[in-house]
């Protein structure tokens, strides 16, 4: 076994400085200016909505927006919570993206690996903690979507830490975890806040906190849970509640499920997805009344026509549901994309998802005769099943797959240092997996 004075705390700080250059390089590439570039359209709307915001003018655009946001009109089509950082920043230091971008990066690109590193050591010792974060630190995703102005960074982030806030209040034998509770419920929240889809994977994640039993005494923290719960309501209810003053009517927070539904399950797909239209004003009902319907009245509206899409041919549903498996996992080069962007995908979902499936199955395996179910690893894995589902079932988006990729390195993680353990033990002294239980 090779002796080495770099000890693992070293390792983890080389680790979240490369992190942080690399995403500082891709905030400087992508520079001051809010251009359209591969998969990052939000990134002009956050832009522009954060500017009218500073201007006075709310959250509204002044001039059509897509999808159908109309002129100088309330819309809550986009997080609110993203809009009002980049408002902040633009006031600290004017409106400057590039700012933005270079804070964003450094709390993001310190934050993901470290996160993934904590996961990652509790479940599956020091190494594996280790390589999820390296892995994770030079994912070409992360790096390039970590310095643009969109929700995904922060997003990706508030999702790793609920997922190991939970893991340690299931497996704390401390009777006092209220304290971890307040903070579970706040960054359900912030989650939530970036993103209302995580609205969906909540309850399967309070209720796992409430079946897995804690080491030692077997406590299930049914207060603490709800404490959790009702935290994430009240930082939602004053969004709902400035959507009601707008709208004269209930929006949770959101104005974007109804249409996202109607748009993926549209009848001129057929029963093969399309990720990207050319035009998608082509789907908008003729019997529509766009004049007299406000954004919140219109995305209800697309919802209950969404729905009825599936009440019509539940069998082209499914197909069509089943079609957005490559469109969500592609790893492989297309005609369709650009060199870069082919190269980006090989080389980091492609080059990784063998490692992925492969630290699946040995955390599978290692678990021995416990069971599944109360085990952190069932609570990663029921977060990759349940995001997945549900963008296979609406729409499906490679950048929609990222949060699902920042869980999977950790299991990328366990499969690498397994490796480096059987062919190379020498470059990695005490390098047993021992997942915790």
């Amino acid at each position: 076994m090779l002796k080495t004075r770099v000890k693992p705390k070293q390792i983890l700080g080389i680790i979240l400085v490369v992190s942080v250059l690399l995403r500082l390089a891709a905030a400087l590439y992508l520079g001051n200016e809010v251009v359209i570039l591969p998969g990052t359209n939000d990134q002009l709307s956050y832009h522009n909505l954060a500017l009218r915001w500073l201007g006075g003018h709310g959250f509204t655009f002044g001039e059509p927006w897509w999808p159908l946001t109309r002129a100088n009109e309330p819309t809550a089509h986009w997080s609110f919570l993203y809009t009002l950082y980049l408002a902040l920043m633009y006031q600290l230091f004017g409106p400057n993206p590039l700012v933005a971008r270079l804070v964003q990066v450094v709390a993001v690109g310190m934050l993901q690996p470290y996160l993934g590193y904590l996961i990652g050591r509790r479940l599956f010792g020091e190494w594996a903690g280790l390589a999820a974060a390296a892995l994770t630190a030079v994912y070409f995703y992360f790096i390039y979507y970590g310095a643009t102005l969109m929700t995904e960074p922060f997003y990706i982030t508030a999702i790793l830490a609920s997922l190991y806030v939970t893991i340690l209040m299931a497996g704390s034998e401390d009777k006092h975890q209220m304290k971890w509770a307040l903070v579970l419920g706040v960054l359900l929240g912030i989650t939530v806040l970036l993103r209302q889809l995580y609205l969906l994977f909540v309850p399967f994640q309070l209720l796992w906190l409430l079946a897995a039993r804690s080491k030692g005494y077997g406590r299930v923290p049914l207060a603490e849970t709800i404490v959790a719960g009702l935290l994430l309501v009240a930082m939602m209810l004053p969004f709902t509640y400035y959507n009601y003053t707008r709208f004269n009517r209930f929006v949770l927070l959101n104005t974007n499920a109804g249409y996202a539904f109607y748009v993926g399950n549209h009848p001129v797909y057929g029963t093969r997805f399309v990720p990207i239209l050319e035009d998608y004003t082509g789907l908008i009902p003729a019997d529509l009344n766009m004049a007299e319907l406000d954004e919140a009245a219109l995305d209800q509206e697309f919802l209950k026509r969404g729905i009825q899409f599936v009440v019509d041919d539940p069998v082209r549903y499914v197909l069509l549901s089943i079609s957005r498996v490559p469109a969500y996992f592609t790893f492989w080069p297309t005609a369709e994309s650009g060199r870069v962007s082919n190269l980006a995908r090989v080389g980091s979902i492609g080059l990784m998802l063998p490692f992925m499936v492969y630290g699946i199955v040995l955390a599978l395996r290692r678990l021995g005769g416990y069971g599944l179910w109360p085990q952190p690893v069932f609570l990663l894995l029921l977060f990759c099943l349940v995001y997945t589902a549900v963008h296979l079932l609406t729409w499906a988006l490679i950048r929609y797959r990222l949060p699902v990729d920042a869980v999977l390195l950790i299991f990328a993680g366990v499969g690498v240092v397994d490796l480096l353990r059987r062919f190379a033990p020498r470059l990695l002294p005490e390098a047993e997996i021992s997942p915790a239980r």
